[in-house]
């Protein structure tokens, strides 16, 4: 019996993709969420939350002061307690653990800007291309050290004429003669973790031309670490340049294939991406929990400015877009721990590559979380430290700090910039080897918009949101449509790109919200607040959703058929109205009986 996708309807081609959830009806699909983890897995939550308040928030004053003897200690420590291990197999002292478990123990590790970045530097970037791609030597030789803390790790892709043009690198390798080891010539620049770091994940190019990885040691000769950088944030992390002068490097530290150094870069930046995506969300809830705290004890006109609508409004809608962040991180964590079950992974080689196959399948998703959660992150920091007003200007209040330390969010692991260009590009690619059902999916949007019987009309719990989220779908496959006509030359339309992007990541924020929301009980303690904090999250996502789709639209359509494609557009939007200060109301009144973010793992 024939089994070409062809022959399957759009639903069945999309299912399990990356990027699915475009074409799949809201909550049809049940996926991970909070509710549904394990105790295994909030105790491993519960552990790193309290290392992190305990153990680096009590030490912040001096890990400012640049004191990188004591933040290399902190990694050790870390190390002790398993919270380096849980990527690494256990058969090199890790504990081989499932990714959604590695995306808690991310969040936990977010409460200061500094800790997270080495942390986050080490456990992933810095390590996972070793357990990815390495040799079984180079797994014996370096993991156990690293899952442990005894040593540190680092990743060197960026230099100063190549950041985002990752490929673009001139440090260089040569083979010696007699074929035992490489001589490197070169520098990289902004290397987190670069002034204590043991072990360094480097790519170059040999002879000039093959893009390459290497595992690159401290003490190699010829190689010497850079003066540390004087920061706009995370000023207590390690940033540093590599210098690489006539350095020598055991030829069997070349790490994966000579010339293959492109598929460890980009697989290990979307691990970075996922795992920003957690950083990211225990970042928001840190921030809102010294909003809620300041709004509740400052006192204006005789009563807490907590109690002013303005106020109101910004924590209702920080608590939104936590709770939406929390949604879209978790189901991508289950969606690949979903696909590495399939692939029967149980610690092997080929377990890494289901691994890796797992985390590229979800690419879209890891570049939309970092989008989102990066600038979701700002704007909640933004929001609290207006809260503060004056003082929130000043050292002595610590959203200070927090707003000069997360700023970075947008450039690291690629810029929200580029993979902007990645969302839409990876979605192309997939419709056009026939692994996304574009063409077969915008002919049924057709249809409904020519008979408006036709469109989806959900009915019940939080219809008007569901019909949203389902429209703002429609939108993008719609303009998508549209933006493939331009064929190689859309390449050339960024501003086409990064809008289809933005509707992407709106459509996805609200599905994964609603899909969680609905497979919760009606009458269960929290389901007027999951309510709430969807229809306040929804009200605006679907009009950002909106105006990005009219944008884009816009740039692709010829100005003779513009007005009638975009007539067309506007019967797959129906405006709303919310009342939104009732329904901040019981957002807010969560908030501040809590003294946090409500919905506690």
């Amino acid at each position: 019996m024939a089994d070409s996708s062809s022959e399957l309807s759009p639903l069945a081609v999309a299912q399990g993709r990356g990027g699915g959830f475009l074409f799949t009806p809201v909550a049809a699909r049940p996926f991970t969420t909070p509710e549904m983890f394990s105790p295994e897995q909030r105790e491993f939550f519960r552990t790193g939350s309290d290392f992190e308040v305990k153990e680096v928030d009590t030490k912040i004053e001096q890990l400012e002061k640049k004191d990188n003897a004591l933040m290399r200690s902190l990694v050790g420590r870390a190390g002790e307690l398993g919270l380096l291990s849980v990527d690494v197999p256990e058969a090199y002292e890790g504990m081989g653990l499932d990714k959604t478990t590695s995306m808690l123990v991310a969040e936990s590790q977010s409460h200061y800007g500094s800790w997270t970045t080495t942390f986050g530097a080490h456990t992933g970037i810095g390590t996972l291309p070793i357990v990815f791609f390495g040799t079984e030597a180079q797994k014996a030789k370096y993991l156990p050290d690293l899952a442990t803390g005894r040593k540190v790790a680092a990743y060197a892709l960026s230099e100063a004429g190549s950041g985002s043009d990752a490929l673009g690198a001139r440090t260089i390798a040569k083979l010696s003669p007699d074929g035992k080891e490489y001589v490197v010539n070169g520098g990289k620049m902004w290397i987190t973790n670069g002034g204590f770091a043991d072990i360094f994940i480097v790519f170059l190019k040999i002879d000039g031309d093959k893009f390459t990885a290497m595992i690159i040691e401290r003490g190699t000769p010829g190689f010497t670490i850079g003066r540390e950088e004087h920061k706009l944030g995370i000023r207590g992390s390690s940033t540093t340049p590599l210098i690489f002068e006539e350095a020598r490097v055991p030829a069997e530290n070349v790490l994966g294939e000579i010339g293959k150094g492109h598929k460890i870069a980009f697989n290990i930046l979307n691990v970075g991406r996922l795992k920003l995506g957690a950083f990211s969300l225990g970042g928001m809830k840190a921030a809102l929990e010294k909003g809620i705290s300041y709004a509740s004890e400052r006192k204006q006109f005789g009563k807490a400015i907590a109690s002013f609508g303005l106020i109101r409004e910004k924590l209702a809608r920080s608590a939104a877009q936590i709770y939406a962040a929390e949604s879209m991180t978790y189901r991508a964590s289950g969606l690949i721990d979903e696909v590495i079950a399939r692939g029967g992974a149980h610690g092997g080689s080929e377990s890494h590559a289901a691994v890796m196959h797992a985390i590229e399948e979800y690419a879209l998703e890891a570049s939309m979380m970092k989008v989102a959660g990066s600038e979701w992150l700002f704007q909640i920091i933004d929001e609290v430290l207006q809260i503060h007003g004056g003082n929130g200007f000043v050292e002595d209040y610590p959203i200070e700090r927090a707003y000069r330390d997360n700023r970075v969010n947008r450039i690291f692991e690629g810029t929200n910039e580029i993979n902007r260009l990645l969302i839409p590009g990876t979605f192309f690619k997939r419709a056009m080897k026939g692994e996304l059902p574009l063409l077969d999916t915008t002919s049924d949007i057709d249809a409904e918009i020519d008979n408006a019987a036709l469109m989806p009309a959900p009915t019940g719990r939080l219809a008007a949101e569901a019909r949203g989220a389902e429209m703002a779908k429609r939108q993008f496959l719609f303009v998508a449509r549209a933006a493939a006509m331009l064929g190689p030359e859309l390449e050339q339309h960024q501003e086409v790109l990064a809008a289809l992007a933005d509707v992407a990541i709106e459509a996805y924020a609200m599905d994964s919200m609603l899909g969680r929301t609905l497979a919760q009980a009606a009458d269960e303690p929290n389901a007027a607040l999951r309510d709430a904090l969807c229809r306040f999250f929804c009200m605006e996502s679907r009009e950002r959703a909106m105006t990005r789709a009219r944008a884009a639209l816009s740039s692709v359509i010829g100005e003779a058929d513009v007005g009638e494609q975009m007539a067309r557009l506007e019967k797959l939007y129906r405006y709303t109205p919310v009342n939104a200060g009732a329904v901040r109301e019981p957002i807010v009144e969560a908030l501040l009986a809590k003294g946090r973010y409500p919905l506690d793992y």
